[in-house]
């Protein structure tokens, strides 16, 4: 495994201007039509489609000590709220726990610098967070992105927080009845949650000086949130013809939900 001891500082103006671009597409899908009975997700859009902010705010992304390819840190709370509100005005980062075993180690914001040279730093991060609607909640699967840093402008070259498009990537919790206790929950698919600045792909042709892949950073992000994913899993086929030549009994899991989101 390439390590990578070279560190660099990352730093902002933070007087400048950073126009934001905010989506919410119609969300398509629900198991249970909540997209379509409650109002709330039907008309669920973006709270302010353009804003414009302070460099600072994204300075809370940025690790306070000088740091490597493939380091992960965790990102301040206050830039990433503000960010959320364009999205939705009551986001939360401590995600609601109403059931005694619900996992909470998926809480947290974390980034890691994926590739680097002289003139740009790619910081690809990822955020758990949820959004309270006046009956009930709805939970992104995550949050992930790239924040792009031309370091000789200490600017803003791009950024993009967006839900990932997977065939489930929410979970809702709606309050039906307020005289009764607890929510009943849904999970869906909206197709576009995010949000934009600066100028599109612009790392996408640069070859870095030092690098990793963008499976490796999401591996190394994943491992911040979920214990679960220091486990070397393999499938079922796998496991039978690797188990005789091993000596080594096969535990197998079976699961209705993601170990890797929060979808439901």
């Amino acid at each position: 495994m390439k390590t990578f001891n070279n560190k660099i500082a990352l730093n902002l103006d933070r007087d400048a201007e950073v126009l934001v671009k905010g989506s919410i597409a119609p969300i398509e899908y629900t198991q249970y039509n909540f997209h379509v009975e409650w109002n709330e997700l039907a008309n669920f859009r973006v709270d302010e489609p353009e804003k414009q902010y302070s460099a600072s705010i994204f300075c809370d992304f940025l690790p306070k000590e000088a740091v490597s390819v493939g380091t992960p840190w965790e990102i301040e709370h206050t830039g990433a709220l503000e960010l959320l509100k364009q999205l939705q005005p009551s986001p939360s980062l401590g995600m609601r726990a109403e059931l005694p075993y619900h996992k909470t180690e998926s809480q947290g914001l974390w980034a890691c610098l994926r590739a680097c040279d002289d003139e740009f730093a790619d910081i690809v991060f990822r955020i758990h967070a949820q959004f309270a609607l006046k009956d009930g909640w709805f939970t992104p699967s995550q949050f992930t992105g790239h924040l792009v840093i031309d370091r000789i402008k200490r600017a803003v070259a791009s950024f993009h927080m967006y839900v990932p498009k997977t065939t489930i990537n929410f979970g809702a919790k709606w309050k039906i009845d307020p005289d009764e206790e607890g929510h009943i929950t849904d999970s869906g698919f909206c197709p576009q949650m995010e949000l934009r600045a600066g100028i599109e792909d612009v790392v996408q042709n640069i070859e870095f000086t030092d690098s990793i892949t963008q499976e490796e950073v999401e591996h190394k992000l994943s491992l911040c949130f979920y214990k679960s994913q220091q486990i070397n899993w393999v499938s079922l086929e796998k496991a039978l013809k690797m188990a005789p030549a091993q000596q080594k009994p096969i535990h197998a899991i079976s699961i209705d939900g993601p170990l890797l989101d929060e979808s439901c």
